[in-house]
This record gives structure tokens, C-alpha cells and sequence, in this order.
């Protein structure tokens, strides 16, 4: 059981952060035992514990303690921690080298950012410079700027947290972000914008077309962007708009029968627009009325019916929703109207988004919302491939967005190569399987059309993905999958180490997998009796439902934590981390 001291405006972030990190804690009591504390305050008690973890870029009353000196202060910085760069956004605080102490994180300069000492009483103490949780509440509310994009920041610091604990001979307990047999979620989303180019006629988007497919599609072909096969396409496609707009030929940016062709039984989320015509109000930029789509779901009822027949999820694309309940509940309920369900999820149309964002969708009724990503770039706004609960909500979460088409080839923003971005997709793939979670793609109605041809990278993508132990889910599905895992109590036993694992809410949904129960266990014991800088540990995966409790003891023996369950099937995964393991592509 970890035990956790925090500042008084930090509750609802501590609270946040172990849904993510699903791992026995509660708030500190004075006169119970725990393996482990937590400190976020500058004046820390004395602990019984066999770890203290003091976080803070303030000084702390265990500095004096335990002959700590302060370096330096400064509002922000980045620490390099097992070959990994990862921004620190609050202050930091860097310390003086001495004899007593350990390094344990440096900044990039090479200054120490963390350190560990042992107490009289022989017990380790773990400092940073650091607030972990005010970093937690940085990145689920402000997020992390595009420059910073490519590192799941929070997931690192949950890593971090985890391996220093296990580290030190202690055992975890975690209730691990995949479902069972499983290293991670895809999910696949459609935003659809347009449907048919015969509804353009003499407009921008007919005007932007014409353009792209014939001067933009010289340019491409003499930056190499373009094969000579996929330019000749693009011409033929501008010649052949005469029939498209007499019916006599197929309309190529109806994008319904390419998705469910190529995707093949594969769930996948269509973001639908309520109402046509409307570019919404509050709308940032130059072009707002741009914003407008010619068609609304009314359109397309029956790609709607047949998307439904076929497993799919339809969400709202929303106009206003992210600024005003009373339209944010109308478009919710225009999309209902198609559904026939009354838990909705949303994503706006632009990405657009503030700081009341949140609320607003939340007493509009939504039931989820996948906003949070970048136009810009791909990765990790929130730091995270969790889905997790905004700050300012109850009950609404945020399914995170981390990969989008327009990002990644759009001449405005990333606009990569197709090799590049697979480069850039792997990554995003590599960190999903290291630190579990949800892999987000946004591909757009008409990527695999003319002009933009994105379609073949995006089958290369589905490929890559479908040769993974992926599981794939609709949106309302993977958010349901994470409420089921946050709906997991744990309780202390009568015993000073033992855990009970329960749940709250029965959920009877056959649809979603089981959860693990996932217990770390140190390999090569304490921290200082290994070679510096090795990692290594193992762990077990037993697969539960979440129907049953399941109680867990850890008896101390003198050199390692023994764990008795009271289980019988159990599933073992012995993994070993090798000293240079890194987690990301820095």
C-alpha cells in the first residue's frame, strides 16, 4: 500500500493519477505501515516506511535531514533518464553532489535532478526536484506543446515511479491499462467532413481540389512526394468530374464502402456532422465559414444503417458543442435520433477546444470526448495513451487522439514523406506496446481519394496494426473497457500488507475483455545491492473479470517479497528489463 502526503489543492490530481497508475494507494494516516509514502509537501513528517519518495522543486524539511542542498531553481527544464528526454513544464530544482547520496535522474545539461540517500534508520529516501503532481495536472489540463509532441510524458513518469519502487525489493500491485492477453488498444476513427463531391460546385473546397490534383500534383511529383502512377491518377480524376457531376461516374469522395472494404470486420468510430451549413460561432481564424459542410447525418441514412449493421460506432462531430450546452445538446441528440442510443461520444469538428470545453460537453450529456490531440503534429497532447478524466469533469473522459492524416502529409503541417511517416508511426506503435493504453487514429473522409491518396499508407498502417496482439474497439467501446477499470477498489486486509481487489459497478458487457491483475516482483534485490542502473524485474498476469474479489498478501522475507493469492489459475509472464531498456525514441 503506498501512502500519499500531498498539498491540499492537489487532491483531485493524486486522485487522477492513480486511476492511471491502478495501484494500491490512499492518503496518508498517521500510525499505519506502509512500503511505501509519497510527499509532495515541504515539510514532511517522520515516516515508517520502507521508501519515502519526497517530490518538489521547494525545500523540503528532509533535505536538512539527510545533508540535501539546493543547486539551483529554474520554472522549467528536461531530465535524461535511461536514454529518455522528458520535459518538466513546473519548476525544478537541481541539487549539490555529495558522498551520502545517489544519483538517480540528471537534467540534459548533466545537473542531479534526483537522488536517493539512506536514513538513519535504513530505510531509502527517494528526492526530486520536482512535483509529479503538478506535472499530472499540467499536462491533463494545458497539455504539452507541439515540440514536445513525440513524448508520452505522463506514461514516462508513471514508468519512472514504478521502476524506482521495484528498484528498491519492493512488489507492485497494478491493474495494468490493456486487457488481458493484450499489449494494447487500437482505435480507429473516421471524421467525416465531406460526402460526395457533387455537392461542391463552385466553391472553395471544389476550387482547393482542382488546384491540389493539378499544380500541387506537378509539385508533388517533382519533390518525390508522388509517384508518376498516383500523378496520372490524380489527372484522371479531374477529367473524369464532368461524369461524376452527371451520375454517369462513381462519386470518389464517398468514403463508407473503401473503409469497411479495407478495414474487414475491424470496429471503427465515424465522427458525423448534426447539422449541414452551420461554420458555428466562436470559430478562431480567417476562414471560419469555411467550417460549413454541405451534407449533415440526415444525408447518409443509409451508410448509417449500414455502418451499424457492420459493428461500427457513430459519434457527433460537433460544431458548438465545445462552447454552448444548449447546441452542444442539440447535435448530440440530432446524431441520437440516427443511433438510437443516448450515451454519445463527440469529437469537434477543428479540434476546437478551451478551457470550458470540458463542463460544457459534460452537462451536454456526452458521454465521452475525443478532442484532445494535435492539428499539427502527431503524439501525446495529455502526455498519455490512457484514457483518462479532465480535471474539471465527473463523469465525462477523454479518449486521446495521437494520430492524424492532415498531420502527418498536409504541406502546412508535418508534411512527411509516406517512409518518414511510418517512421513516425512506429514509434507512436512501439511506445503503445511498452507502456499499453490506446493507439487513436483519425483518418478523414476523403484521405484515400483524389487528391490526397493517403489510402495506401493508411492499408500499410492497418496491416502493421493487425499483426499486433492489438485489441480493436470502437471508441465508446475502449471508454467503457477504462470505466470497468476504474471502477477497481482496493482495500486493506486485516494483515499490514494485504490488499483486497474489488469493484464497485458490475458491468455485464460480454463485449469487453477482462482485466489483469499484474503483481512486479523484484528480480536481483534492493537498488544498491545491483550494478548502477539496472532495472531488472519480472511479473505475473492473472486474468481476472472483476466479478470476484481477489485478496493478495506480501510477506516479508528477508531478501525478496513473497506474494500468496488467494487465486488458482494464473498466468505467468517472467520479463526481464535490461539495464539499457528505453522506453521511447527520444
Amino acid at each position: 500500500m503506498i501512502g500519499v502526503i500531498s498539498k491540499v489543492d492537489q487532491v483531485a490530481v493524486v486522485e487522477e493519477f492513480f486511476e492511471l497508475f491502478k495501484t494500491p494507494w490512499e492518503f496518508y494516516e498517521p500510525g499505519r505501515r506502509y512500503d511505501v509514502v509519497v510527499a509532495t509537501v515541504d515539510d514532511v513528517p517522520e515516516i515508517d516506511a520502507r521508501l519515502l519518495i519526497v517530490y518538489g522543486a521547494e525545500t523540503s524539511s528532509v533535505d536538512a535531514r539527510n545533508g540535501i542542498t539546493v543547486r539551483s531553481r529554474d520554472r522549467s527544464g528536461a531530465l535524461s533518464c535511461q536514454g529518455v528526454v522528458l520535459p518538466i513544464y513546473g519548476n525544478l530544482t537541481t541539487f549539490e553532489e555529495n558522498g551520502r547520496c545517489s544519483p538517480c535522474v540528471r537534467t540534459v545539461p548533466g545537473q542531479l535532478a534526483g537522488l536517493r540517500v539512506a536514513s538513519a534508520a535504513g530505510a531509502a529516501i527517494l528526492r526530486f526536484g520536482y512535483d509529479l503532481f503538478e506535472e499530472t495536472r499540467l499536462l491533463l489540463s494545458a497539455g504539452q506543446p507541439a515540440e514536445h509532441a513525440h513524448v508520452p510524458a505522463l506514461d514516462l513518469h508513471i514508468y519512472m515511479f514504478r521502476n524506482w519502487v521495484v528498484s528498491e525489493g519492493i512488489s507492485l500491485l497494478e491493474i495494468p491499462p490493456i486487457p488481458v492477453d493484450r499489449s494494447f488498444i487500437v482505435c480507429l476513427t473516421h471524421d467525416i467532413d465531406f460526402v460526395g463531391i457533387r455537392n461542391h460546385k463552385f466553391d472553395h473546397t471544389m476550387g482547393g481540389f482542382l488546384y491540389r490534383s493539378t499544380v500541387g500534383a506537378v509539385r508533388n511529383l517533382l519533390r518525390g512526394r508522388i509517384s508518376i502512377a498516383r500523378f496520372l491518377r490524380t489527372w484522371r480524376a479531374v477529367a473524369s468530374l464532368p461524369l461524376v457531376y452527371l451520375g454517369w461516374a462513381k462519386d470518389f469522395w464517398i468514403p463508407f464502402e473503401w473503409y469497411l472494404r479495407v478495414e474487414n470486420n475491424l470496429p471503427a468510430t465515424y465522427f458525423l456532422i448534426p447539422f449541414k451549413g452551420r461554420s458555428g460561432e466562436q470559430v478562431p481564424g480567417k476562414h471560419a465559414a469555411r467550417r460549413a459542410s454541405t451534407y449533415d447525418v440526415s444525408d447518409i441514412s443509409d451508410w448509417t444503417a449500414t455502418l451499424k449493421s457492420q459493428g461500427c460506432e457513430l459519434g457527433v462531430h460537433g460544431i458548438d458543442a465545445w462552447h454552448s450546452v444548449e447546441k452542444g445538446r442539440a447535435e448530440r441528440e440530432r446524431i441520437a435520433e440516427i443511433n438510437g442510443e443516448s450515451a454519445l461520444g463527440i469529437r469537434m469538428h477543428w479540434l476546437l477546444r478551451n478551457t470550458n470545453t470540458t463542463s460544457v460537453l459534460e452537462s451536454a450529456g456526452y458521454d465521452y470526448d475525443s478532442t484532445a490531440g494535435y492539428n499539427e503534429t502527431i503524439g501525446y497532447l495529455s502526455g498519455t495513451s490512457q484514457v483518462f478524466r479532465p480535471l474539471l469533469a465527473k463523469t465525462l473522459l477523454e479518449l486521446p487522439l495521437h494520430i492524424q492524416d492532415g498531420a502527418l502529409f498536409y504541406n502546412t503541417k508535418l508534411d512527411l514523406s509516406e517512409l518518414e511517416a511510418e517512421k513516425r508511426c512506429k514509434d507512436l506503435i512501439e511506445n503503445a506496446r511498452q507502456f499499453g493504453g490506446v493507439l487513436t487514429i483519425l483518418w478523414h473522409d476523403r484521405s484515400h481519394a483524389p487528391e490526397r491518396f493517403w489510402g495506401d499508407f493508411y492499408i500499410r498502417l492497418i496491416e502493421v496494426l493487425r499483426s499486433s496482439d492489438a485489441w480493436f474497439a470502437t471508441a465508446r467501446q475502449v471508454v467503457s473497457w477504462f470505466r470497468k477499470r476504474r471502477e477497481v477498489r482496493f482495500e486493506r486486509l486485516g494483515s499490514a500488507n494485504g490488499v483486497r481487489c474489488c469493484v464497485v459497478e458490475q458491468r455485464d458487457d460480454v463485449s469487453l475483455p477482462s482485466l489483469s491483475v499484474r503483481i512486479h516482483r523484484p528480480s536481483v534485490g534492493r537498488r544498491d545491492e545491483r550494478p548502477r542502473g539496472e532495472l531488472g524485474y519480472s511479473f505475473i498476469d492473472i486474468p481476472w473479470n472483476a466479478k470476484t474479489m481477489m485478496e493478495f498478501d506480501s510477506l516479508r522475507n528477508d531478501s525478496e517479497d513473497q506474494v500468496r493469492l488467494s487465486a488458482t489459475e494464473v498466468c505467468s509472464h517472467e520479463v526481464s528489463l535490461p539495464s539499457d531498456t528505453k522506453p521511447v525514441r527520444a
